[in-house]
């Protein structure tokens, strides 16, 4: 401040200097010998315009200094609403600790509570027999039994709340008896809860007399359903029994992991062995796989990244080959736990590189995030960039020249991408780097459009003539059987695919091989997902299952 109040003390001299200027060009003009061409006006108002400008330069200085100290007190209040809100989880975490601890204490208390009155004499009594079979008496302290019972009540009391939790019994039975193929049906059958199911499962492969084996034989058919004249990727009975495979996988991970659901023994060498000579022979598989046309949803290849983790065999393998097939599972909300198991970490920032060159900038910004790659790769220049290109897929067509149909696809495709792109800046928080309100107008501009050529395209078909009153009716004319086409149910709207029910934050539904509606550049994205949360491309939510 200092320096600003000297710079302007010096402009305002400048009235003072210009005066001394004057006299002595005044001075100058009483002495000369020649006539000179230079006017006193002249100097006086180029000096003035020099202090004009000098002047309005300043003022521009000093209102970007004011904006600046602006923004950088929003950002200090930013922050300390941060600061603020991680305060009030931490507190809130501990509470809920206390709450758990405190139900813990109580229920230790009560046991004792119970011992105290079945122990209502000074000493516990003990009968054993000595080598002559006479029974002998044997004193033990009262502290001594108080422990031994009130263990025996806190055990006793825990298994049975496990068994009043179980919401599915069945899973310990199958598991008990190493029934893969009853897991799988059972599951099948059950797949509206599957949320609950899942959250029972790692429990309950406990219970398996050797849950990774068990879970390495519920892989069998994986690849060997033959289904004749069907596009196996589109068959929902293959793709359920798929994702129930990588499930299986996932919940024998958590087991392996989770001390909370006690010990479990490690995974053999032998098992080891079998996975990784399964792992073999998918591995060709996956080279026929088209990295575009999986969309970054290839079950195929996160079953093969999930078995590697699961069973600690990815070492085996080469990492670059690994980290190439992660572009094919980018949209799955597992990937980013998936690379941390597998190691790949430090490949990422190759990986972004390649989901961005590929047209595919969302999963590139949510593994950037996922990572902390948001310095090196920007999210909002990301986001625009994907948007540009969706529109720039999204219009070629003359207006004149487009199809009603064909603009129609046009607009769903721009539709599709702007919900993606807003579904991503609320998951980053980055609403105040890139604003929603433009976006959202579009978003309303298009879907009224789309709502109003539905409209008049369904008042505009004919009306079906009354019958007579003999009985006998008109039947459709034929010309307008063309035109109808358009509106009749898509296969897939008709048909819906396996899916798993389940409340997580991205409940993107199925898995889309199809050919890409909005160029390389672009994400595959089908026009006929009218829904907000099914368009984005999430992990995560999100992600898919």
């Amino acid at each position: 401040m200092e320096g600003n109040q000297s710079v302007a003390t010096l402009i305002d001299s400048t009235t003072c200097k210009i005066q001394q200027l004057q006299k002595a060009f005044a001075e100058l003009e009483s002495h000369r010998a020649l006539t000179l061409n230079l006017k006193w006006k002249q100097l006086e108002e180029h000096f003035h315009g020099l202090e004009k400008s000098l002047k309005r330069r300043f003022n521009e200085l000093e209102d970007q200094e004011k904006e600046f100290e602006m923004k950088t007190m929003e950002a200090q209040q930013l922050l300390e609403k941060r600061e603020a809100a991680v305060v009030a989880k931490e507190q809130d975490s501990l509470r809920r600790l206390q709450e758990k601890r405190d139900a813990a204490v109580f229920a230790i208390v009560n046991a004792l509570g119970k011992h105290d009155k079945l122990s209502s004499s000074g000493h516990a009594v003990v009968a054993s027999e000595n080598r002559a079979g006479v029974p002998i008496m044997e004193e033990k302290p009262p502290d001594a039994m108080a422990a031994e019972s009130n263990l025996e009540d806190v055990k006793g009391s825990s298994e049975n709340e496990n068994v009043e939790l179980k919401s599915y019994p069945q899973l310990i039975k199958l598991c008990e008896d190493m029934d893969s193929e009853g897991l799988h049906k059972f599951i099948s059958d059950n797949r509206k809860n599957l949320a609950a199911m899942r959250e029972e499962i790692p429990q309950a492969l406990k219970a398996a007399m050797d849950p990774a084996r068990f879970v390495l034989d519920s892989l069998e058919d994986f690849y060997r359903i033959e289904i004749p004249n069907l596009d196996g990727k589109k068959d929902a009975n293959l793709l359920g029994l798929r994702r129930t495979c990588i499930m299986l996988m996932e919940c024998l991970s958590i087991l392996l992991t989770n001390p909370d659901l006690g010990p479990v023994s490690e995974v053999s060498d032998d098992v080891k062995e079998i996975a990784k000579a399964i792992a073999e022979e998918w591995k060709p598989k996956l080279d026929a796989l088209d990295i575009d046309a999986s969309n970054g949803n290839s079950l195929e290849a996160h079953a093969f990244l999930q078995l590697l983790a699961t069973f600690g065999i990815a070492s085996d393998f080469d990492q670059e080959e690994i980290s190439r097939l992660i572009p094919m599972v980018s949209r799955r909300r597992q990937t980013a736990d998936l690379c941390r198991s597998l190691g790949l970490s430090e490949k990422m920032p190759g990986v972004i590189e390649i989901l961005i060159n590929s047209g595919r900038q969302i999963d590139a910004v949510n593994l950037a995030f996922a990572f902390e790659l948001t310095e090196q790769f920007s999210p909002v220049p990301l986001l625009k960039s994907y948007l540009k290109e969706a529109r720039k897929a999204s219009s070629p067509l003359k207006p004149g020249n487009a199809s009603p149909t064909a603009q129609n696809e046009v607009n769903e495709r721009e539709l599709t991408a702007l919900k993606a792109v807003i579904k991503c800046i609320e998951d980053h928080k980055l609403e105040e780097e890139y604003p929603l309100d433009p976006l959202q107008k579009r978003v309303v501009q298009l879907e009224k459009a789309k709502a109003d050529k539905k409209r008049a395209t369904e008042a505009a078909k004919p009306q079906p003539k009354r019958p007579r009153a003999n009985g006998v009716g008109y039947g459709p004319r034929a010309t307008n059987v063309a035109a109808d086409k358009t509106f009749y149910a898509r296969v897939t709207d008709r048909y819906p695919q396996y899916i798993y029910d389940r409340p997580y934050v991205y409940p993107v539904s199925t898995d889309n091989h199809g050919p890409s509606l909005l160029g390389s550049a672009t994400y595959n994205l089908s026009p006929s997902h009218g829904n907000y949360f099914g368009n984005g491309y999430q992990y995560q939510a999100p992600y898919l299952h």
